[in-house]
């Protein structure tokens, strides 16, 4: 089974754009660290996501960090922190975050990370989901992405010779 580890941005806007169904489709199960549930019940979190977490699916795995906090991860918000932490924790084999710093620190520690964007492209790949109807609903919400960005996402959603 492929081990996916969460943190809450993309969470967050996948269940905004009620596309959350699309996780157990392409992952089978996603492990979220507690602090990722933490910020997605804050009083400032929309009510659908607070909704959400009222009844968690099966899918989700909430998990506390085991080690101690790695200094090197210091520079990022704690859902951040412990979603890059529990995935080494778990070996995942993917990590789901948005965040260009939290991505990068990822990266520099050998995980395998993708964001919002990516899991709407890989599961337009596989047909899963209409990738404009998907795109625009994520475009009503507060997820930042240049124009650039949305069109070469859609364009690679588009290339199903890929898959």
């Amino acid at each position: 089974m492929i081990v996916v580890v969460a943190d809450t941005s993309p969470l967050n806007y996948l269940i905004q754009i009620d596309c959350q169904h699309l996780l157990p489709a392409l992952f089978e199960r996603v492990l979220v660290p507690v602090a990722v549930v933490t910020e997605l019940d804050h009083p400032g979190a929309p009510a659908v996501v607070r909704a959400f977490l009222g009844q968690m699916p099966e899918w989700i795995a909430v998990r506390q960090i085991r080690l101690a906090p790695d200094t090197t991860l210091a520079g990022l918000d704690l859902g951040e922190r412990d979603a890059i932490q529990l995935a080494k924790e778990e070996h995942a084999d993917l990590l789901l975050m948005d965040e260009k710093m939290g991505v990068r620190l990822a990266r520099r520690q050998g995980l395998t990370v993708i964001g919002t964007l990516g899991i709407l492209v890989q599961a337009a790949q596989y047909g899963l989901v209409d990738i404009d109807g998907a795109f625009a609903r994520l475009r009503a919400t507060d997820f930042r992405c240049t124009p650039q960005l949305f069109e070469r996402a859609r364009q690679r959603a588009q290339a199903k010779g890929s898959r």
